[in-house]
């Protein structure tokens, strides 16, 4: 006879058994993980699929379901929900079709959404409408004397007269031509880079903004660097983007940068990349004195209309979307004497998309969905800035 004591041992022993089993399954079992983020004018959510699965996107009152039709099994994982717009994630299940319900504080939105293929996420962002005014009956007209001329309002304080009416955008693909820029090491140019990004980011400006975008080179062409400025300021531009491809002595460098135009570089590293963009045979060599002076007049100049803190301001806006869309390690935005940058009589940044040095990111740098997702966090990062001049 088997004593009470070791029956109860042999239960807790099966029992235990199985607890750590389905702990395990569960474990393995793939996971669909779902957040969402506040910003200053959209409230975006993320959609971290455990592989790629099909799904599709319906709007239903204050609810937007994301369909997925999969016979997989997974699990969905939460984060807790800290948003002013977004109220609550959901999910049903069927046998081959899985809904995560977004629950919106109200139906007054609209939603863009875009995909990021090599992090396997749908990106969400919603925009809250609104509220539509009641409309109320025009009253009966009567002929008026014609309005007093009035004065034009002063400029709001900080914002320039041009930023606040954006009509033209130059981009500024660096490089071209003979100075083929910073190599990576399996051969691709920056060059190359830059074009293709800038390419995507005009398309992109001119599909969805009322802007027109004009290009210093639009192909593999030398143009000089004070004639990047002098496009920009021929053609009365109201900002100014220069797209570059980043390199460091440092093969494990990697990320994301943004840069605007200051006379004092923010560290070593940003100082010798100004030097090895603006020529790479001076990469060692200090700056001359009568430079020195053209960039403190040029500087002078920019302070008096507000420029560098524009500047500064679209440099952080940028950055924040090449962190988040890109999942990159946020550099921060730098400070550096770019000649490129010098002359240009408008807001004026440097993106350094990814560092062509580092053979993972140069792998990246040639995708065509990678420089899409460049393309689409600067030109994101462009419509933030917008709608903070409006």
């Amino acid at each position: 006879m088997i004593g009470t004591n070791e029956t109860t041992t042999r239960r807790l022993a099966a029992f235990s058994l199985l607890f750590f089993s389905l702990l395990s399954f569960a474990a393995a079992q793939p996971t669909l993980r779902v957040s969402a983020q506040d910003y200053e004018d959209y409230s975006r959510v993320i959609v971290t699929f455990p592989s790629p699965l099909p799904f599709a996107l319906e709007k239903d009152g204050n609810l937007l379901l994301v369909r997925i039709n999969s016979t997989a099994s997974f699990r969905l994982r939460t984060e807790p929900v800290k948003s002013r717009f977004i109220k609550s994630f959901n999910w049903v299940t069927s046998s081959d079709l899985y809904i995560i319900v977004i629950e919106v504080r109200h139906e007054r939105f609209r939603q863009d959404s875009f995909q990021i293929e090599k992090k396997r996420q749908l990106v969400i962002d919603f925009y809250e409408l609104a509220e539509p005014q009641p409309v109320r009956p025009e009253p009966e007209k009567k002929e008026e004397p014609p309005p007093a001329v009035e004065a034009a309002a002063p400029p709001v304080e900080g914002i320039s007269p041009a930023a606040k009416g954006i009509r033209t955008i130059v981009l500024d693909p660096g490089h071209g031509g003979l100075e083929v820029g910073a190599k990576g090491k399996f051969g691709t140019l920056e060059k190359d880079i830059t074009l293709a990004i800038s390419l995507r980011l005009k398309a992109l400006i001119e599909k969805n903004l009322a802007f027109h975008v004009e290009l210093t080179r639009d192909r593999d062409m030398n143009v000089t660097l004070e004639n990047r400025a002098a496009i920009a300021n021929n053609h009365r531009a109201e900002l100014f983007i220069s797209i570059h491809a980043n390199s460091s002595y440092r093969r494990n460098a990697n990320g994301s940068e943004t840069f605007f135009l200051s006379l004092n570089a923010t560290d070593e590293e940003a100082r010798r990349l100004a030097y090895l963009e603006n020529n790479a045979a001076d990469l060692d060599k200090p700056l001359a004195s009568e430079n020195k002076d053209d960039i403190i007049m040029i500087l002078w100049d920019m302070a008096q209309s507000a420029y560098l803190k524009q500047s500064q301001r679209l440099a952080e806006i940028i950055q924040d979307e090449l962190n988040s869309l890109l999942g990159t390690k946020d550099r921060g935005i730098k400070q550096a004497p770019f000649k490129v940058l010098t002359g240009v009589a408008c807001p004026a940044v440097l993106v350094e998309a990814a560092f062509i040095s580092n053979p993972e990111e140069e792998r990246d740098l040639i995708q065509e969905a990678f420089q899409e997702n460049v393309a689409q966090a600067i030109y994101r990062g462009l419509v933030r800035y917008i709608k903070l001049l409006s």
